[in-house]
């Protein structure tokens, strides 16, 4: 899986959390909200209570983010946006869900 956290983005998550080295995040797709096709990312605190396919560590934090998920962030770059004090999702590769590429 391809999927970059910019150092930005994890001092973001880092501060806004509360987040300490080796704390975890889980990202995963949710349905509805600002997005491609009608998903959106969701993170919340903490491993999946399921196996991961993918352990992603950056700065300390370590990312998760389930098999059924794995579609949804391979590709991704997660930033952060200074001008709106909030972190960014992109893919490229899911720009249109019908038809990804």
């Amino acid at each position: 899986m391809n999927l970059t956290i910019t150092n930005e983005a994890v001092q973001f998550y880092k501060q806004e959390l509360n987040l300490a080295d080796n704390d975890t995040l889980t990202l995963y797709v949710r349905v509805g909200g600002v997005g491609s096709g009608g998903f959106s990312a969701g993170l919340s605190r903490g491993r999946p209570d399921h196996s991961a396919v993918y352990k992603h560590e950056e700065q300390g934090i370590i990312f998760y983010i389930a098999e059924d998920d794995a579609w949804y962030f391979d590709g991704m770059t997660i930033d952060y946006d200074a001008d709106f004090d909030a972190v960014t999702y992109n893919n490229p590769r899911i720009d249109d869900v019908t038809n990804p590429k």
